[in-house]
Parts: C-alpha cells; structure tokens; sequence
C-alpha cells in the first residue's frame, strides 16, 4: 500500500481529497497538515510518506519552500503538485524544486489515481502542463547527456534567461536585442529540442547543467 500524505490548507478540500485517494485501494492517506510547517512536524511523529499531494499557496510556509524542504531534507518521499495555479513560472519553480508531477485541481478522480500510480511505479507523471519530451529527459540518470543538440552562445544565453522570473520583452531587453530576435530564439529552439514551451527550455536547461538547481 502506498502512503501518501496531503498538505493543503483548505480543510474541506483535503478531507474529501482524503477520501477519493482512500477508495482507490492501492494508496493510503497516513496524515494531513495545513501547510508545510506542519508537515514536517507531523513528520516527527506520523508514518512517512511515499508520496506527497502538495498545494502551493499555503500559509505559514507555501508549496514553493515545502517543497525546497522535502527536496533537501527527505529526496526518498515523492512530490506531486495538485494546483490551481497553471502558470509556466509556477510549474518551473516546482519542477526545480523537486516535483515529480503537476496537476490541477479540477482534475478528475481516475486522472489523480493515474497520476499517483505514474510517480509511485516510475517516478515521474506529467500530463499535457509539460510536453513528452521532458519525461524523456527526466528519466535520464543524472549527468547522461540528452542528445547532441549544438547550441550557440546566444541560445544558451536565451536559454540561462528563460530560467529567471522575466518575461520575453524582458529578455530581449537583458540580451540587447529586438523582441523580434528573441521570438525567433524561442521558435527555433521549440523545434529543435522538441518541446512547446517555456517550461520544456527551462527542463532542458537543467538537464544539460546550462542552469544549476
């Protein structure tokens, strides 16, 4: 039986979140907490767990410093991110940090049983939020090279750039080049690492230790 452990500060939410992840029969809930402060205290003194159903916004300590915590702290417990927030920049944060998967809130029950059997059997789930070209990548062991893709200066530069909290019109500004140059960076990059988003750059980039987490 895989234990799972939520950390969500809406009570109702959690306690219903509670029992569709018990009715499956394969997964168990040994603990809840309010917010990441009080998961690793009742880490002291519950069950650990393998996998835990983790929000962002929290009081007291949110989803992103939790989840720093648990990469730090306790790498053997799996993190999969259950959001409202679909933002890039929040799905890269939490990938940094550690997440081995990302869904919404809305998602539907058979949907979360998947995606809690993906990150317990293989380690990672990642549905549309992230293209299949990460999960390739991902299951990489560390420092196994992701293919011979020969990138220029500026790519890896745009690429760094991307890693950081600055919209593209930021960038282009940062890197002393047009709007239009960056857009052309970005389009030629998205075919040739096989990826449809700022957060499949921002994966590869980590990946290939163009930017340290």
């Amino acid at each position: 039986m895989t234990k799972v452990a939520l950390v969500d500060d809406h009570a109702l939410l959690r306690s219903g979140l509670a029992s569709v992840v018990n009715s499956f029969g394969e997964f168990t809930v040994v603990f809840e907490a309010d917010h990441g402060k009080q998961f690793i205290e009742l880490l002291k003194t519950k069950e650990r767990p393998d996998i835990v159903l983790l929000d962002i916004n929290m009081p007291e300590m949110d989803g992103f410093e939790t989840s720093k915590w648990i990469r730090n702290n306790c790498p053997e417990i799996k993190i999969l991110v259950l959001s409202m927030r679909d933002d890039d920049h929040s799905i890269i944060r939490m990938l940094q940090n550690g997440a081995k998967g990302y869904i919404l809130k809305d998602t539907k029950p058979e949907s979360l049983r998947t995606a809690l059997r993906e990150v317990s059997d293989r380690g990672f789930f990642f549905n549309d939020l992230v293209s299949g070209k990460l999960v390739h990548l991902l299951t990489k062991k560390e420092g196994e090279k992701t293919g011979a893709v020969q990138l220029s200066e500026k790519e890896i530069e745009f690429l760094q750039w991307c890693c950081t909290e600055k919209s593209y019109k930021e960038i282009a500004e940062a890197m002393n080049i047009t709007s239009r140059a960056v857009e052309s960076l970005r389009s030629n990059l998205f075919e040739r690492l096989e990826t449809l988003s700022r957060v499949g750059l921002v994966m590869y980039a980590i990946k290939n230790g163009i930017m340290k987490v």
